[in-house]
């Protein structure tokens, strides 16, 4: 058993430079493809919601293009400020509106959605929201949709959820108001949640949404309930990357050295379907260090006899790799040399046998299996009383890893959290890498999110992809039709 300190992954911005932080990186050195033709130097941004709502989020937008302040002076490098949105700073984009471009959502349909019950009104809403944007996507003006959430709206309450948790399944019990599924509403979903029903409807839709509360640019509006609010400079910073993604940028990429392989790094969770009758389907998100990632959806899963996790016959795990590769080939023209798959539950001998069987028939050179679980049962302390650094690796054996990536940071001088951190496990089958290797490429697997823009992400991107995809797909049914790009997910 052996402890070690990771350093911290760099990332790549603009003109090749390279930061930890992607708020510094960008901020001084610009987006990755700062010097690409194909950069998004202007967004046109759609929005659809009520007219108040848009009023007040067109107006904060507008001053997000000047520089806002920093929270907090004793913090500064986890508190930075905004540099502003505009063409010579920040992103180098600015975001471009326009009337022809606004779908306001009547008073009318504000006030049914008001007086229904929670789930009448969540079903009524989606059919609202969806008719707007689907007529603002057609007429294919925009590049992004922001759509402001209206604030009547609640979800109903959470459903059973199937959730890998070591080497057994646990299963949330639903606490469902007998109200919220009674009469009319009887036939609607135990759980329906507005951000990913409104999803799963609009797949076909190429523009990518982005689902906003009134609480993030008007300060006079409570979070919901549960949910605490970030600082202004923080919620600007998140936005715009997360719209320069959507728009088809790159904010930050991996390094990547000329002496590397090329890589591919997919990543497989699985599902319960909304109906909850039935394991679906694995997915699988295929990126390379830019973060390009591609969607593809597999065959059913079963429930394992012994250990009780979900797992792939060996021919469904066999097709899904390999159509997971055919994505990656009409994408990128080429296959890549290696394949780094990550899955949420551990591997059977047939899935080991079903993945190798597709590497090797389109000629991999290299194939990597990783079980990601995020019950790992080892901790570690300091002394004192802060957590571990982010970064901690505590190799139990060569196919037992424990690593931090959630810590103390020393770049930001403290812990960035509310709660005990807890490691991911990391379980790799016949492992061909060093321990600090395999938990290096993971702990720089964590920063390639582009909805939060702290360098301290929790999941690998693999991980976190894949979970955010199957949150969607459990309402399309298997015969939908679905998006194929990331962006369309998150």
């Amino acid at each position: 058993m052996r402890a070690d300190v990771l350093d911290e992954p760099e990332l790549e911005f603009g003109g090749g430079s390279r930061h930890i932080d992607p708020r510094f990186g960008i901020a001084n050195y610009g987006p990755a493809d700062l010097s690409s033709p194909d950069a998004p130097r202007a967004i046109r941004v759609g929005l659809v919601g009520p007219a108040d709502h848009l009023d007040g989020l067109q107006a904060w937008l507008e001053l997000c293009r000047e520089p806002i302040a920093a929270k907090d002076e004793r913090y500064p490098h986890l508190f930075p400020g905004f540099p502003g949105c505009d063409t010579d700073c920040g992103l180098h984009t600015t975001l471009v509106f326009s009337q022809r471009n606004i779908r306001t959502i009547s008073d009318r349909d504000l006030r049914a959605i008001g007086k229904a019950s929670r789930a009448t009104a969540l079903m009524n809403a989606l059919d609202v929201y969806g008719n707007e944007i689907a007529a603002l996507a057609e007429e294919n003006r925009v590049d992004v949709l922001l759509v402001a959430r209206p604030e009547q709206l609640q979800d109903t309450t959470r459903r059973k959820i199937y959730v890998s948790a070591g080497s057994r399944p646990v299963v949330a019990a639903p606490a469902v108001a007998p109200e919220e599924v009674s009469g009319d509403d009887s036939s609607l979903p135990q759980f329906a949640n507005f951000h990913d029903m409104l999803k799963a409807r609009l797949l076909q839709v190429r523009q990518p949404i982005q689902i906003i509360r009134r609480s993030t640019w008007d300060e006079a509006t409570l979070p919901p309930a549960g949910h605490s609010r970030q600082d202004e400079a923080t919620r600007a910073w998140n936005l715009h990357t997360a719209l320069y993604y959507k728009a088809g940028g790159v904010p930050w990429r991996l390094p990547r050295h000329s002496v590397d392989l090329t890589v591919c790094y997919v990543g497989v969770a699985f599902y319960r379907n909304n109906d909850d009758d039935r394991l679906d389907t694995s997915v699988a998100q295929v990126f390379n260090e830019r973060g390009d990632g591609v969607i593809v959806r597999g065959g059913p899963a079963r429930i394992g006899g012994e250990d009780r996790q979900p797992h792939l016959g060996r021919d469904d795990a066999a097709q899904l790799l390999l159509s997971a590769l055919d994505a990656y080939r009409h994408e990128h023209k080429t296959l890549p040399a290696r394949v780094v798959l990550h899955k949420t539950s551990s591997f059977t001998a047939d899935e080991i046998d079903g993945f190798q069987s597709a590497a090797d028939e389109r000629g991999l050179d290299s194939l990597e299996l990783t079980w990601i679980t995020r019950s790992e049962g080892a901790r570690l302390f300091r002394p004192g009383a802060a957590p571990p650094l982010r970064g901690t690796l505590l190799t139990i054996t060569s196919q037992e890893l424990a690593l931090y990536t959630k810590g103390s940071v020393e770049f930001y001088a403290t812990y960035p959290g509310m709660y005990v951190p807890q490691p991911i496990g990391i379980r790799p089958v016949e492992p061909i890498r060093s321990s600090r290797g395999i938990g290096s490429e993971n702990l720089a697997l964590t920063k390639m999110n582009w909805n939060q823009t702290r360098l301290d992400g929790r999941d690998p991107i693999t991980i976190r992809a894949a979970n955010q995809v199957k949150a969607i797909l459990r309402f399309c049914p298997p015969e939908q039709a679905i998006a194929t790009r990331y962006a369309n997910y998150m």
